[in-house]
């Protein structure tokens, strides 16, 4: 008899991004390896050789052969699970399978929580397993700060193990939760798309549960007796997220009926396809509507469609200094009028000390 449903569910999601990473860390390594041989000096293969005979081995690797692939683990259902899945999916591959979770110093006994999560992994026979404690600050709220806070925490954790990727336990839900967030800040289809199978530097962080709702997810960790923490702050309603996911999602339910989170997600994936497509059309566009001293021209700019040529626009600000972060819908639209509504604005200030400003038929973008 095979495992319960939920449980083959979320094997089988980390199996198809496990056979990813496999499939990537061995072309690039294909890629690499001669390259590496072609600068090693003869007499240095030779020496390897030696010591390794001597060693009684035959090679001697410079870098391992397998991948290693950590799994960000708060103790919720979600990450359990997760972190479950990779443990049993790495002993039938070629995958070493490690574990971080991160304290965010939020909570009373945070610290405790982290070091119970750490055994929990350990017995999973992850390795390497460690907790990180973080500082999180108060730019963009304490949503936003947390999760600068725990990237930049696992970022570092990826570079410090030579990790090729990170899992994260987002599912369906999370996903559907995101887009909503997305339109209440109108700012594009971009923040429609809600996250990635695949982001971060080079793809780090991987995705596997995004076409699983949470309740399965949920359900896999019951049938296999893993214990879960529930973390007080997703209720909390002074967080938008919770009270997005316990008022807002089922209100929304309630007035449409079942299968909300489903078309929400499904609507991700549709706008992804749309942002990259037109992010590739203004990467291609902006070659064409720049002099050959590289500034803007503004009556070439204003024959693009509006979503190409603020893409551009946007490109150019952040090219100049302009965080990304920082640079909201309103940004845009004012630098915008300077190619679509020009009567003679002054320069305009951005964030990051950047200021744009047009000048005999071009866009100056620039840093004040």
């Amino acid at each position: 008899m095979g495992p319960h449903p939920a449980v083959a569910a979320i094997r089988l999601a980390v199996r198809r991004v496990l056979h990813d990473v496999l499939t990537e860390f061995h072309r690039h390594a294909d890629h690499d390896r001669p390259a590496e041989a072609a600068r090693r000096p003869a007499h240095a293969a030779s020496s390897r050789y030696a010591e390794a005979g001597a060693a009684g081995r035959q090679t001697l690797p410079e870098r391992p052969d397998t991948p290693l692939v950590l799994v960000a683990c708060s103790g919720g259902a979600d990450s359990m699970a997760l972190a479950s899945a990779l443990a049993f999916e790495a002993r039938k591959l070629a995958v070493r399978a490690g574990g971080i979770t991160v304290d965010h110093n939020l909570q009373p006994g945070s610290g405790l929580r982290a070091a119970e999560v750490v055994t929990r992994l350990t017995a999973m026979d992850l390795d390497p397993v460690e907790a990180v404690a973080v500082h999180v600050g108060r730019e963009g709220g304490p949503e936003a700060a947390a999760r600068d806070a725990r990237y930049a925490a696992l970022d570092a954790a990826a570079e410090r193990h030579g990790a090729a990727a990170v899992l994260l336990g987002h599912t369906r839900d999370d996903q559907a939760e995101t887009v909503l967030l997305g339109l209440a800040r109108g700012s594009g289809i971009r923040s429609l798309s809600g996250m990635a199978a695949a982001s971060g530097p080079s793809g780090r962080y991987r995705r596997p549960f995004l076409q699983l709702d949470r309740q399965a997810v949920r359900k896999a960790c019951l049938v296999q007796s893993l214990p879960v923490w529930d973390d007080p702050h997703n209720i909390d309603p002074a967080y938008t997220r919770s009270r997005l996911r316990h008022e807002g999602l089922p209100a929304l339910e309630k007035a449409l009926g079942k299968g909300v989170v489903e078309a929400l997600a499904r609507t991700a994936q549709l706008s992804r396809d749309d942002a990259d497509a037109l992010d590739t059309w203004a990467a291609q566009a902006e070659l064409s509507v720049r002099d050959e001293t590289g500034r803007l021209e503004c009556a070439k700019l204003y024959v693009l469609p509006p979503a190409v040529r603020r893409r551009v626009l946007r490109r150019a600000l952040i090219e100049a200094g302009s965080p990304a972060g920082s640079l909201f819908a309103r940004h845009l639209e004012e630098v915008d009028r300077l190619i679509t509504g020009w009567r003679g604005q002054r320069a305009i200030n951005l964030p990051g000390r950047v200021e744009a400003m047009r000048q005999g038929g071009r866009l100056v973008i620039r840093q004040s």
